[in-house]
């Protein structure tokens, strides 16, 4: 997974470009992108005309799609070529911190930056004001973060319907004839892989084996020689955090190993305090953790080297911890998919390496949800929030559904 990154610069909120121009051009440069970096070589749309109507409308429009890999923002730009409107997006904050380039890229495509480690009220009133004007539909992935599993959700963040709701607050203020309402429109993204499996994971899992200093095990069938390279890997950081590797099943030894790696963070930062999604646990540290961390230069009172250093090394259990819990429960056990065993093999290569796996060719499919409304005041008469109910329903099912359309591998190579 990308590193959960933080830099010792003051955040500075960055706006959209509104222009039209600059989006339809770059969307041409995001398809070749496509192709050339991530090796997506056919992109199939599916029911883009359910946005029709509420385009014509200039409704308030919220796509939210499922994010499992991070050419998802370019396979949107797809969708985008489709029905004819440039998006609004809204980004994570680090992106905007690269290159120049970059950045200049991110916001003629219409991103705007957002600030995860606290409260962003800029982004926020520019994400609910784009609702309220209906010029551009707004992309918010609501899973806050890569799931790299594209058959699983990650546990989805309230900040989505908080936007969608208030913007139809606003709306339902506003006399204007005729009516317009804000939208919710659930978008599942599925990566098909179309190529030849184990010749694209064998050197991947040959290098794992090189690192651990083990001879190839291109004898063992391949999901077997998976689970071993697996078990290898999560054997170390046991022993690195816990003295040796544990007993019990895979599952069973990644959650204590998260455990023992947020626990103590919980307690010191948050009274013990704990939410049951990881990626929310870490959020929430992350939240108390890191503002200091930014403004520790412009205090009055700086954090000193020494706290610095001991806040770096909690960010770095943090993050390993997100990453474990990034394995899904018999994720290939279960269904052994070509497109399963490829993320599981992409993603120890990539927390192995730290750098991006990306390998193709890759068949992308865009299905499109069905649109609903979103109303002003939240109905509490139920149990959860309506909005994320809805949106978490329709994505589960149409990933569920589309996980269907992968090949089931077979491997018979003793």
């Amino acid at each position: 997974m990308p590193p959960l990154i933080v830099t010792d610069s003051s955040y500075q909120f960055v706006p959209p470009h509104e222009g039209n121009l600059w989006p339809r051009l770059l969307s041409w440069y995001a398809m070749r992108l496509m192709k050339s970096r991530f090796g997506i070589t056919e992109l199939e749309i599916r029911d883009a005309d359910k946005l029709a109507s509420l385009v014509a409308n200039g409704d308030g429009i919220l796509l939210a799609p499922n994010h499992c890999r991070t050419s998802d923002s370019l396979v949107l730009q797809g969708l985008s070529r489709k029905i004819g409107q440039p998006f609004f997006v809204m980004a994570s904050s680090h992106l905007f911190r690269g290159s120049r380039f970059m950045k200049w890229v991110l916001r003629r495509t219409g991103a705007f930056s957002v600030y995860r480690e606290g409260l962003d009220r800029q982004a926020l009133d520019t994400a609910i004001d784009i609702l309220v004007k209906g010029k551009r539909p707004l992309v918010v992935f609501p899973e806050g973060a890569l799931s790299q599993s594209n058959d699983r959700l990650n546990a989805l963040m309230d900040g989505v319907s908080f936007i969608a709701r208030t913007a139809a607050r606003k709306l339902e203020k506003q006399s204007a004839e005729p009516r317009r309402q804000v939208y919710m429109v659930p978008i599942a993204i599925r990566f098909l892989f179309v190529g030849d499996l184990k010749q694209t994971v064998s050197p991947m899992l040959e290098e794992i084996e090189r690192r651990l200093s083990w001879r190839t095990q291109s004898d063992l069938p391949l999901v077997e020689r998976i689970y071993k390279v697996g078990n290898a890997l999560l054997g170390l950081k046991e022993t690195e955090y816990l003295g040796n590797p544990q007993p019990g099943d895979i599952a069973q030894r990644l959650q204590g190993l998260i455990d023992q790696l947020l626990c103590p963070l919980e307690t010191e930062w948050l009274k013990g305090r704990k939410n049951e999604s990881v990626i929310n646990r870490v959020k929430e540290l992350r939240r108390v953790i890191v503002p200091d961390m930014i403004d520790h230069a412009h205090d009055s009172k700086p954090l000193t080297q020494t706290e610095l250093d001991r806040r770096w090394r909690q960010l770095e259990d943090m993050e390993l911890a997100q990453t474990l819990s990034l394995y899904p429960k018999e994720y290939i056990a279960s269904k052994p998919t070509v497109d399963r065993i490829l993320e599981t093999v992409e993603r120890m290569a990539e927390n192995l390496s730290g750098q991006e796996q990306a390998h193709g060719p890759m068949k992308v499919i865009v299905q499109i949800g069905d649109p609903f409304p979103v109303t002003a005041k939240r109905d509490r008469s139920g149990t959860g929030d309506p909005i994320l109910n809805g949106l978490e329903t329709q994505l589960t099912s149409m990933l569920a559904g589309l996980s269907d359309e992968s090949r089931m591998h077979e491997d018979t190579a003793r």
